[in-house]
């Protein structure tokens, strides 16, 4: 079960670069496990910390006293690109991102974020460009993204609409994963089925004691 997106408050942290890619979003030494969680530290982290060392960039705006307690990444072309490591969007959500805006997303990255619930949002490029100026020319700047709606308004009221499929809208509302659609969808046939089997072969339900 992931949690439920309907409609997002947050401030937006920009990142003016394009070809993002997942190995600079989480670069591969971190891929350690698969469990998804503990990856926040290691975020962006080439970028993050100055060169050979731990100290963190203040140039960086991960880093940034007015970015920080962002959970909206505003975002360039191919956001995403690279290898179809899931640890990336892990990473991200775990960072507190709740949405990326962006004009365009990596397939497979698009689908790994959408799969936990992680909202892409593509704009047309000149909305993008408006945001970014916006964003940097404004301290604390928040958008309020309404999935119900598929709206992204601006602190003056300013609406950009977006797409998204509607099967991946319904489930993302709803806080749905892969194994909530199925279950929310099939209950009565999954117990159907093992009501079934458990009169055809008993003996595979019966727990065994010492």
């Amino acid at each position: 079960m992931m949690k439920a997106f309907t409609t997002h408050q947050g401030i937006v942290m920009p990142l003016d670069r394009v070809n993002v890619n997942t190995d600079d979003i989480l670069p591969a030494r971190y891929l350690t496990a698969i469990t998804r969680s503990g990856y926040a530290h290691a975020l962006f982290t080439d970028w993050r910390y100055l060169s050979n060392s731990k100290e963190p960039d203040p140039t960086f705006e991960l880093n940034m006293p007015r970015y920080q307690g962002a959970s909206i990444l505003l975002a360039r072309e191919n956001f995403g690109c690279g290898s179809s490591r899931e640890h990336a969007p892990w990473a991200l959500q775990e960072s507190g991102f709740r949405a990326i805006i962006a004009p365009s997303f990596a397939d497979i990255f698009f689908n790994n974020c959408l799969n936990i619930g992680l909202l892409l949002v593509r704009l047309d490029a000149d909305s993008v460009q408006l945001l970014f100026e916006e964003v940097k020319g404004t301290e604390g700047y928040g958008l309020t993204i309404d999935l119900a709606a598929q709206s992204v308004t601006t602190p003056t009221g300013r609406m950009f609409s977006f797409d998204i499929d509607p099967f991946r809208k319904e489930a993302i509302l709803h806080g749905l994963d892969a194994v909530g659609r199925t279950l929310r969808l099939q209950e009565e046939k999954i117990a159907e089925y093992e009501k079934r089997r458990r009169a055809e072969l008993p003996w595979l339900f019966v727990s065994s004691s010492k």
